[in-house]
């Protein structure tokens, strides 16, 4: 694939506002350990998840929100792949609550921000793959400067959100869903040339030190970008421990077409996700990172 000559401006085409993100696939070392932390902790209930796989989501039906696939490798230092996947509770309230045990728990928070947008808590699973916990402002809060969504990070509140809500966590609740991924990549501007240029996702915001948002619709982001972990990173191994694809989900067949059709354009890799898999089109960005496309 070569998305050198992709331009990353306007071309008439962007993925419908009703695009969003669905399961994150995450290949693991122990899926026994990794499986309690997400049942066991967080309150995720077990869906069906065929052969091989250990699939979890808010209510235990469909559709998944996170699959965890085993593996004998190891994770490599300095790659490109999962900087964190976002889990969006359904209201402020929920998040109190998620605080509250998760402090309960000695859980180890990594941090814990107010980005405007959104109000968010860090943390990573037994193997290493970060999670971002978070509520969203209503839209209408959302901090805007010159036109432009102006997300930011300073402390979170913690004491006025741990107010909100004195009641036990009970598990992720209904309405729980994948709000976001974020990504370490080694260009930023070849990733923008991939997700915007080629996948139709709007750039959002420009103004963090080298980071990059892009969304549908006119969301804060449903893709991160970033070079923290540097610029000669090596390209994701989809048979390393770590995110395996996550997965974008078209509002119609049509959409899914459209967008097999640019990436087909654009000399992407397509495939079929597997034997056991759903439905769907797995493609890979210039760093390897895997991208289900679905409907």
């Amino acid at each position: 694939m070569d998305v050198d000559t992709v331009s990353t401006e306007a071309t008439g085409y962007l993925l419908p506002a009703e695009t969003t993100l669905g399961a994150v696939h995450l290949t693991v070392a122990d899926p026994d350990v990794t499986s309690r932390f997400y049942q066991g902790l967080l309150g995720y209930k077990p869906a069906d998840g065929g052969e091989g796989r250990i699939t979890f989501s808010a209510t235990g039906e469909p559709p998944a929100q996170l699959v965890l696939t085993g593996t004998q490798e190891g994770r490599r230092r300095r790659t490109a792949g999962l900087y964190h996947f976002a889990i969006l509770l359904p209201s402020r309230r929920d998040l109190a609550r998620a605080l509250r045990h998760l402090i309960e728990s000695a859980v180890r928070i990594n941090g814990a921000s107010d980005h405007g947008v959104s109000e968010a808590i860090y943390l990573q699973d037994p193997e290493g793959n970060g999670i971002e916990i978070y509520a969203d402002r209503p839209r209408e809060r959302w901090p805007m400067r010159g036109g432009t969504l102006a997300m930011g990070t300073t402390a979170l509140d913690v004491e006025d959100l741990l107010a909100q809500d004195a009641r036990p966590w009970e598990g992720v609740p209904e309405g729980t869903r994948i709000g976001h991924v974020h990504l370490h990549v080694a260009s930023l501007g070849r990733a923008e040339r991939f997700y915007a240029g080629v996948l139709g996702f709007e750039v959002t915001v420009r103004g963090y030190p080298d980071a990059l948002f892009l969304s549908a619709g006119g969301y804060h982001h449903h893709i991160g970008l970033n070079t923290w972990a540097g610029t000669d990173i090596a390209p994701r191994d989809p048979l390393d421990a770590g995110l395996r694809y996550f997965t974008v989900v078209l509002p119609d067949r049509a959409a899914l077409h459209a967008a097999l059709d640019r990436l087909r354009a654009a000399g992407a890799p397509l495939e079929e996700p597997g034997e056991g898999e759903r439905g769907g089109w797995l493609t890979r960005d210039p760093d390897g990172i895997g991208v289900l496309l679905t409907s």
